[in-house]
């Protein structure tokens, strides 16, 4: 009892305030893709079209390619998170050191061993979470890989053209839930960056987390790279009209 009071009510507000923003947030950005245009949906109706006319290649060397570079990325933040967490879990060891470093600087509010441990053990959560989602994306990749290679040949007389829209379709949606899950993966990053501002002020962290969501909702919705990806053969407009139960993110 004496370690919560020492943590404090407001602080335990603030971890809620963020997880809100976060995942308040990705259920919001879902559900609003189905309605209007944003990166994901826009995405997917492109990767479907990718699918299709990869089918219609002899050689998708290239396409294996691009899917590759695309998961040495993921690869790249999953390792990330590994030397993150273990520079964390190093630093939940030197707590008092850092305490004695944070208040020896004027902006920064006092805190107390144990809201340090709060902080690092927050953090050390997040990219926790981060880890599994990115390393779950890369399993997804690996999956899109197997389904480009099984594609049939554009000869192949044995598969029906269902079947060949079937494949299309379907290992566009595997390639969308494995970006889904590398978006995931970024958005914790983007809140981590967010809990660094809590050692400066739980105020600082409440407005770093409302500033967050704003970005990502920015991006998602409202940004230059979406707008261009919706005048590439005008997808934007054909987005919810045809063919809108495949397009469906």
């Amino acid at each position: 009892m004496a370690e919560l009071k020492d943590i404090g009510v407001f602080n335990l507000l603030c971890v809620m305030w963020m997880l809100i923003c976060w995942f308040g947030y990705a259920q919001f950005a879902r559900k609003r893709s189905r309605h209007i245009g944003s990166l994901s949906s826009v995405l997917h109706v492109h990767r479907i079209n990718w699918m299709r006319r990869m089918m219609l290649r002899e050689v998708r060397v290239g396409d294996a390619a691009l899917l590759a570079n695309v998961e040495r990325n993921v690869n790249f933040f999953a390792s990330s998170c590994v030397l993150i967490i273990a520079g964390l879990l190093t630093a939940l060891t030197a707590t008092a050191e850092i305490q004695s470093m944070l208040n020896a600087v004027s902006f920064i509010s006092k805190v107390s061993v144990v809201q340090i441990e709060l902080k690092i053990l927050t953090l050390v959560a997040i990219f926790i979470y981060a880890y599994f989602t990115f390393t779950w994306s890369m399993r997804q990749f690996g999956f899109a890989s197997v389904l480009i290679g099984a594609a049939p040949a554009p000869d192949d007389v044995t598969v029906t053209a269902n079947e060949k829209r079937s494949m299309a379709i379907y290992s566009a949606k595997v390639i969308d839930l494995a970006s889904n899950s590398y978006n995931n993966g970024l958005r914790a990053f983007y809140f981590s960056i967010a809990v660094l501002s809590w050692f400066i002020s739980p105020i600082f962290f409440i407005a770093s987390s409302a500033l967050v969501t704003t970005i990502l909702y920015q991006r998602e919705f409202r940004s230059s790279a979406l707008s261009a990806l919706k005048k590439a053969e005008n997808v934007g407009e054909k987005l919810f009209k045809d063919d809108k139960d495949l397009y469906r993110p």
